[in-house]
């Protein structure tokens, strides 16, 4: 078997204020939630206002309003079929975000970064099923053998396929919350529009399942925020995106941030020189988003079910016979 036995396909849907959830998007996507409810067209709005003035006050460079710029999402889901000549046998993959910065001044419109958010049904299994399923009888914690290799290598060979090349042109840069069992030391680093770098003294469990994804780490508190940021990528983060394509990541996933995790990114107090983040921290500020974490929670236990009953089940023979032939 070859890696051209797993066919991926794409489709975007656009993320604004009349979003609805599609019917097979994973509902424990983060903005699948924040679209539902009676303040979903409310939650929607402050969303995207708030990914704006973010956007401006990072881009402030010839833009004395602070109005010059907005951004565009598009969530993008990938499907992969694994056998090309059995009809209906596409399985939900992956979803990430697209951002497109428009420029209200010249009216062009450009791209942004690709990947900011990430979501994935074989990342709920590994994480909500067979991590847990593996450590309730031990004594200490752990990981089970070739925990998150298989993941790492679907997510791989969509990265290098036909159907992500030729809808961008750029690798993703992943954008997440950093973890609260680390602590993180301030460097003298500092970028423009990434701002203060941190570092940490060991790899966090997300950054080691990254790592098998083929995506390096690096954390960044950009100007004005409160809280490092965590941003995977593959080749030269500071080298390979302009500072707007940078800056559209950091103003979208930094909204999002203060509205899934506001103890730590919309606290009241930035991080120190030494930090540790803490989801028990009690000095913060709500936003005006309602965002039910209870049920993304809950929600990314059944879909990790979902992703064990449909797809590392029935196809356990296929994956496990395609990892192992797999060449990146």
């Amino acid at each position: 078997m070859t890696n051209k036995d797993f066919e991926f396909s794409i489709k975007s849907i656009r993320f604004d204020e009349n979003y609805h959830p599609s019917e097979n998007t994973r509902i424990t996507t983060n903005f699948a939630n924040l679209a539902r409810g009676a303040s979903r067209q409310e939650n929607l709005r402050n969303t995207l206002r708030m990914i704006d003035n973010r956007f401006n006050a990072l881009a402030h460079w010839d833009n004395p309003t602070g109005d010059r710029y907005s951004v565009e999402l598009e969530i993008i889901s990938v499907e992969m079929n694994i056998d090309a000549d059995r009809s209906g046998s596409a399985l939900p993959l992956i979803e990430i975000l697209k951002t497109t910065i428009v420029d209200q001044k010249t009216g062009e419109r450009t791209a942004g970064m690709v990947g900011n958010n990430f979501s994935s049904y074989v990342r709920d299994y590994d994480f909500s099923v067979l991590l847990p399923g593996h450590n309730k009888e031990q004594a200490a914690f752990s990981t089970p053998e070739h925990f998150g290799e298989l993941h790492g290598k679907l997510f791989k060979s969509f990265v290098n396929s036909p159907a992500y090349s030729t809808h961008f042109e750029k690798s993703p840069v992943i954008c997440l919350s950093v973890s609260s069992s680390k602590t993180y030391h301030r460097t003298e680093n500092q970028h423009p529009v990434l701002g203060a770098e941190y570092q940490q003294d060991e790899y966090s469990l997300t950054d080691e399942y990254f790592e098998k994804m083929g995506m390096k780490v690096r954390y960044f508190m950009p100007p004005n925020s409160v809280a490092p940021l965590a941003f995977y990528f593959s080749g030269d983060l500071l080298g390979d995106y302009t500072n707007l394509e940078l800056i559209s990541t950091i103003s979208t996933m930094d909204t999002f941030q203060k509205i899934y995790r506001p103890e730590i990114y919309n606290a009241n107090s930035a991080a120190g020189k030494s930090y540790q983040p803490s989801l028990q921290h009690q000095d913060y500020s709500l936003t005006r988003i309602v965002y039910d974490r209870e049920e993304r929670s809950r929600l990314a236990i059944e879909q990790g079910k979902f992703a064990e009953e449909h797809f590392i089940k029935p196809y356990h023979a296929v994956l496990e016979q395609w990892a192992s032939q797999y060449a990146a």
